[in-house]
């Protein structure tokens, strides 16, 4: 690959990534993510000779192209390159990731910017599901530029408000896959659940943490990680995943009752280093659990009012806000305020070895 390859590296939400068209990598899976491994630097704990960040938000990937479903604009295939693994993974969703299809998608032509506003379409390849994301294109281009603020990312930029409709069960099947508000996994009550991403919620307490350490005094913890993964390699088949050894989901979320005003404290593994904020599609599927009776995370909750519910879902750097339409005792749509920012458009290259 000694000419390169086109791609724009972008901030969606509290990740980063390169955001390539579909006709730009190569058509066979082996092949690309033997490009997408050597782009980013992987396998290699500090990703020195890539792209990477070193760290599993900075080493993400999103490959779209043009769709062809009705009513729908491009379709997205996220792409998890692990950083000291030679593994790359389409076993999940990114909403963070995704926040930035909709710009790259008019900056690359593949949809036409309207004045002032423009809804994309996104069909998420990973799990079948379609997210509508609003792109600020004052004068028909996009601008980055805005007084939104997320929790994660320093500063402001503009909005990019996501709607997800029919994520429940995405990837397990089921909203709630064994058919429970909760199960007992390795002597710990936990809920299974999965509303746009796979999770394994459980509370803090019961895994003897307050749920209010930072993530690097988490990541130390040996015992608690040990537990956790072990956990997790017993969730796998009970959400239909099968074996998830070599997976990144399910992610496992410890909830604690809020600290800041919000509707539940939260410390994720994704799965094996503590999320810095929390992903976006696993907020959603906290903030379900947390509207679900029975489930954990329920009984912790404080949850508002009404039909609609903003569910302030609190991590490491400050909250996330997902706002819940609840219908028949039910979530039934979910929208998310995101923010997205172009930081380089060009080329990159493999090792030419």
């Amino acid at each position: 690959m000694s000419d390169g390859v086109r791609a724009m590296l972008m901030r969606g939400g509290t990740s980063k990534g390169l955001y390539f068209l579909a006709d730009d990598l190569p058509g066979d899976t082996a092949a690309r993510d033997a490009l997408l491994l050597s782009v980013m630097g992987s396998p290699d704990p500090r990703q020195i000779d890539g792209m990477g960040g070193a760290d599993p938000l900075t080493s993400k990937v999103a490959v779209v192209r043009p769709s062809d479903r009705p009513g729908v604009d491009v379709d997205y295939l996220f792409l998890q390159v692990f950083v000291d693994r030679p593994l790359v993974t389409d076993a999940q969703n990114c909403g963070n990731i995704l926040a930035g299809v909709g710009p790259f998608a008019i900056e690359r032509g593949l949809v036409v910017a309207r004045d002032a506003e423009t809804p994309v379409t996104i069909f998420m390849q990973n799990t079948g599901q379609v997210a509508t994301a609003r792109v600020q294109t004052p004068h028909g281009r996009v601008s980055y530029a805005g007084e939104a603020r997320i929790d994660g990312v320093p500063g402001t930029a503009a909005p990019v408000p996501i709607a997800f409709r029919d994520t429940a069960g995405s990837s397990c099947g089921a909203l709630l896959p064994t058919g429970n508000a909760s199960d007992m996994i390795e002597e710990v009550e936990a809920t299974l659940i999965d509303n746009g991403m796979p999770c394994v919620v459980l509370r803090a307490a019961d895994l003897g943490i307050t749920g209010d350490e930072p993530p690097e005094a988490l990541e130390d913890g040996k015992t608690l990680r040990a537990r956790l993964e072990a956990i997790r390699l017993a969730a796998g088949p009970l959400m239909n995943l099968g074996d998830v050894g070599d997976k990144s989901v399910p992610k496992m979320t410890m909830v604690s009752a809020p600290r800041a005003g919000g509707a539940i404290a939260t410390r994720t593994f994704i799965p094996h280093r503590c999320h810095k904020s929390v992903g976006v599609l696993g907020a959603v599927s906290v903030a379900t659990a947390c509207l679900t009776p029975g489930a954990v995370g329920h009984d912790l909750a404080a949850i508002p009012e009404g039909a609609s519910k903003a569910m302030s879902i609190e991590h490491p750097s400050g909250e996330v806000t997902v706002v819940c339409r609840v219908e028949n005792g039910t979530v039934a749509r979910a929208e998310v305020l995101r923010t997205a920012r172009k930081l380089m458009d060009g080329v990159v290259f493999g090792a030419t070895g």
